[in-house]
């Protein structure tokens, strides 16, 4: 497998089976609170798309599936102004919707897509993150569901990259 990315050390942070099992919880936990509900699962894509699909697998409600494109990552590795690349192909107003992200970080990306997601007027908003860094943040944006909470390291696997690398890694891994 691969062990490292434009000639940085990758090392393992968190395995697939714990990602499974989390997930799985996740799921449960979002199944009990949105009981009864026809919930509107929005995905962040490129990095939450593989997150969004084992999740949504482990929720057993009536759901529908909606996918919004932003871009933050100017280089490698930091992050710029963001920019909303592909928005909603559905109408949202008077619909609980659930934000799912890979990765709250600096809380940027968040909270653009949020406002823009909050302009149109859902019945209910709630964020899901796969990994929460454990960090001061430039906004004040908070998820409501968190999968792992990580140290403020670079990370990349299961959805999330570095330079678009990585994103098939099945585990999530430290860049070093």
């Amino acid at each position: 497998m691969l062990k490292e990315i434009n000639g940085r050390e990758l090392n393992i942070l968190i395995s697939s089976s714990e990602i499974s099992k989390r997930v799985g919880e996740l799921g449960k936990q979002i199944t009990e609170d949105y009981a009864g509900k026809n919930l509107l699962i929005i995905g962040i894509l490129k990095g939450g798309f593989i997150f969004v699909a084992d999740l949504i697998r482990s929720i057993e409600l009536k759901t529908e599936i909606d996918f919004i494109r932003v871009s933050s990552y100017k280089n490698e590795m930091n992050p710029g102004e963001v920019e909303l690349v592909t928005d909603l192909g559905m109408p949202i107003i008077n619909r609980d919707v659930l934000l799912v992200e890979d990765l709250l970080d600096t809380g940027g990306t968040l909270e653009f897509i949020r406002d823009h997601i909050l302009s149109k007027k859902p019945a209910s908003f709630k964020i899901c993150t796969l990994l929460n860094k454990k960090k001061p943040r430039e906004s004040r944006i908070n998820a409501d569901y968190v999968g792992f909470e990580i140290d403020d390291k670079f990370v990349v696997g299961y959805g999330t990259d570095f330079a678009e690398q990585g994103r098939n890694l099945p585990d999530i891994y430290v860049v070093e």
